[in-house]
């Protein structure tokens, strides 16, 4: 029984997992911030190259 309570002992004072866990976590929160920052560029861009294009065919057919 000593042993067994020298190991749940010796667990108990293992940070290790913990910070791995804390890592795995900061980084799930920088990769969807990422996404949403990307996603609202994406939209952006799409509307600018849109505008841009509308306009070239506009000028294009001299309207």
């Amino acid at each position: 029984m000593t042993v067994f309570r020298e190991v749940m002992a010796k667990l108990a004072r293992d940070e290790a997992g913990a910070t791995a866990i804390e890592y795995g976590l900061i980084a799930a929160l920088v990769s969807v911030a990422a996404i949403t920052a990307m996603g609202g560029l994406g939209n952006t861009l799409s509307n600018t190259f849109s505008y841009v294009s509308n306009q070239m065919a506009s000028a294009q057919t001299g309207i």
